[in-house]
């Protein structure tokens, strides 16, 4: 039975984990980001097996971030 079940998904069929989204990298880095990432979606994440997309999404949302401060910053203090 163990056997049978290892070649299953966490929901039990037949199927391999299926590729993520763009999307949902996406909001699955958001969500890590803010500190708001469920554990369901956490578990999603991992066994897709693959870290890249999440580290590339990961170093693109903190540029984004760093820029985003800079730029408010700069807007907000005088010349």
């Amino acid at each position: 039975m163990n056997d049978q079940r290892a070649d299953r998904g966490d929901d039990g069929t037949d199927e391999a984990p299926s590729e993520l989204s763009f999307w949902s990298i996406v909001l699955s880095t958001l969500a890590a980001a803010i500190g708001v990432q469920s554990r369901a979606n956490k578990e999603r994440d991992f066994a897709s097996g693959r870290v890249m997309p999440f580290i590339v999404a990961g170093v693109i949302f903190t540029v984004l971030f760093v820029a985003t401060l800079a730029l408010v910053v700069s807007l907000v203090l005088p010349d």
